[in-house]
């Protein structure tokens, strides 16, 4: 027999409400008792009845995370952190991915999921401004990252163009007077890549340098692939740079491999710097300095503002920090 929410407010010596409250997920409970309630609830096997609350209160219980790549390294760390919030918050996630294409960005933003969940954690990289404007579907939207005109929408990110910013310019203050900037994708929509971009042009600034073309250096794709071909061709310049900033730490991981295949050594020769802070990153060999985006931060920001929709929408900024490690 299916424990019920009375049987796990006995166990724990708590009101049947309040253990109610831990289950769907309500804020203001105190941690210890939302501790013996969730060992309770353990204890006992016990599980809500979703289709029961879902007539009940009209919600779904679910959340749709639409992101470009499961497989990317970001998305799927990202991915992680959002399901174990959305757990604790008596949430599930409902995973979809896109490969940015447009079309598929498109469905899922004009409501392909709406009967489905409760709300959509969005992370497009096709889909034009005009088209998230143009949005009717009622069901509340949050969008992951950086991108421009967006006004109007529910927006959780890091400040881009500080991180690059703060990542170029440690790159300087090594002595590094020629780096590049690996990364660039002129033909995407999303505005993450042309905020790291400014980030880094206002660095070269603030060190009193100018711009220089041929070290700003675009990819198809974000990739470990992209990362090594982009490096090969900054090292056949007749004036190679001496560090390079990556838009992300797959680049910058293949990047690295590129100098090692050039004998190039790192961070001797030539310092590098990532954006992301994989985990991959950490055991490369020298381990990669990156912008480490609080990613458990964007996720309860980005939950809240789902679950807890004001009249106005907002643009909320999370956390970041400089991780130096032994590429720089």
């Amino acid at each position: 027999m299916n424990p019920k929410l009375r049987d796990v407010a006995e166990h724990a010596g708590v009101s049947v409400r309040t253990v109610s409250n831990v289950v769907n997920g309500f804020r203001y409970v105190a941690p210890a008792t939302r501790e013996r309630v969730q060992a309770s609830i353990d204890a006992l096997g016990y599980r809500p009845n979703l289709a029961a609350r879902t007539l009940r209160r009209g919600r779904t219980g679910l959340i749709a995370l639409v992101i470009p790549e499961i497989d990317s390294p970001y998305f799927a760390e990202l991915a992680a952190r959002t399901v174990r919030v959305a757990e604790a918050r008596g949430l599930t996630v409902l995973i979809d991915q896109t490969d940015g294409d447009a079309e598929r960005e498109k469905q899922l933003l004009h409501g392909q999921r709406s009967q489905l969940v409760d709300g959509v954690l969005f992370s497009p990289w096709a889909v034009a401004p005009a088209e998230l404007a143009a949005r009717t579907d009622p069901v509340p939207l949050v969008l992951l990252g950086e991108h421009d005109g967006t006004g109007g929408v529910d927006h959780v990110a890091i400040d881009n163009v500080a991180a690059a910013r703060e990542a170029t310019a440690h790159l300087l203050a090594s002595g590094r007077r020629r780096v590049a900037a690996l990364g660039i994708q002129p033909r995407s929509l999303n505005a993450t890549a042309r905020q790291r971009l400014t980030g880094y042009r206002q660095a070269l600034a603030d060190a009193g340098l100018a711009e220089t073309p041929e070290l700003e250096i675009a990819v198809r794709r974000l990739h470990r692939a992209d990362g090594h071909a982009a490096m090969l061709t900054l090292l056949d310049l007749p004036e190679p740079p001496d560090a390079v900033f990556c838009f992300t730490d797959e680049l910058a991981l293949g990047a690295l491999r590129a100098a090692a295949d050039r004998g190039v050594t790192v961070p001797g020769e030539l310092a590098l710097a990532g954006f992301d802070d994989i985990e991959d990153g950490r055991y490369s060999v020298p381990a990669l300095t990156t912008v480490s985006p609080d990613k458990d931060r964007i996720a309860e920001l980005a939950l809240d503002r789902l679950t807890q929709p004001a009249a106005e929408p907002r643009s909320i900024v999370a956390p970041h920090r400089l991780v130096v490690r032994g590429t720089s």
